[in-house]
């Protein structure tokens, strides 16, 4: 046997107020490259899972921005997720780039939203990770 190995991005859009989703597009890295991630009764649970890990995290920057004054135009979010054969999480990597409509956030902003990130209900319900990083980047308009 041997880890199994999971990498979802996501591209979104927003509007005001609160960034509210306008446009959300996942896709799923497969032996063929990136495709579209088609959510169905088929679809492995696991992969479920790590998509719902990407999807919460995602909802707490987004409302996370939105309480700091920071309006989100774009993101881009990745997650690398790494399991042992026996599945449990060995590696979590998140990633999240923002293009900002307005605000300008400080180092402790971007450090409280990551915080309010890895509290989401999913993150908060995992295990201990030994490789779990999560990383944040807004870029001003």
């Amino acid at each position: 046997m041997s880890d199994h190995s999971f990498q979802l991005r996501l591209f979104c859009r927003y509007e005001d107020p609160n960034n509210s989703i306008t446009d959300l597009k996942v896709e799923v890295f497969t032996v063929r490259g990136w495709k579209v991630l088609d959510l169905n009764i088929r679809s492995a649970g696991f992969l479920l899972f790590v998509y719902t890990i990407l999807t919460c995290q995602h909802m707490f920057m987004r409302k996370n921005c939105a309480e700091k004054g920071l309006t989100l135009d774009t993101a881009n979010g990745m997650i690398d997720l790494l399991a042992s054969e026996d599945w449990f999480v060995q590696k979590m990597h998140i990633s999240f780039e923002g293009k900002l409509k307005s605000g300008s956030p400080g180092a402790e902003d971007v450090d409280y939203i990551i915080g309010r990130m890895e509290q989401c209900p999913v993150s908060k319900n995992l295990s201990k990770i030994p490789d779990s990083r999560t990383t944040l980047q807004l870029n001003p308009a």
